[in-house]
C-alpha cells in the first residue's frame, strides 16, 4: 500500500495537476518555507462563494509540489468559507503517506496560501 501513495505523490509531481497561472483571477496569494525554500503562489476564481478555478506555480520538493497538486483537484467547488476552516489533517490526510515533522510545513504550504488568499489568514494550518 506504501508503494501505492509514493506512486500517487510521484505521479502528481512529475505531471501536476493545475499547475500555471490563472488571468483572470479574484484572488492570490504567494507563500514560501523558509525551512527548504520552496515557494508556492496561487490564484483563485471565485464564482457564488465556490472556487471555481485555481492554479498554483513556483517550485518546491516533491512533497510540496504533489500537495499543491491534489488539493487543487480537492479545492476546485469547495465554497471559499470552507476552505478557510480547513486544518492540516484535511491535506495530509489526501497524502496518505506519513509525512514526518520536517517535511509537514513542505506539505502544508499549498494550504497555507490558499487559506491566505481566500481568509487573509497566512498563519501554518494546524
Amino acid at each position: 500500500m506504501d508503494d501505492l501513495y509514493r506512486d500517487y505523490i510521484l505521479d502528481h509531481y512529475k505531471r501536476p495537476r493545475n499547475f500555471g497561472e490563472l488571468e483572470p483571477h479574484d484572488l492570490e496569494a504567494n507563500e514560501h518555507n523558509p525551512l527548504c525554500g520552496d515557494e508556492l503562489g496561487v490564484h483563485i476564481r471565485v464564482e457564488q462563494g465556490k472556487i471555481a478555478e485555481l492554479r498554483f506555480h513556483g517550485h518546491g520538493c516533491a512533497i510540496s509540489q504533489a500537495s499543491a497538486s491534489i488539493a487543487s483537484e480537492e479545492l476546485q467547488g469547495m465554497s471559499v468559507e470552507e476552505v478557510s476552516r480547513l486544518g492540516a489533517d484535511w491535506l495530509i490526510d489526501l497524502l496518505g503517506i506519513p509525512v514526518s515533522a520536517t517535511r509537514r510545513k513542505c506539505a502544508l504550504l499549498s494550504l497555507k496560501a490558499v487559506r491566505g488568499a481566500v481568509s487573509g489568514d497566512n498563519s501554518w494550518p494546524t
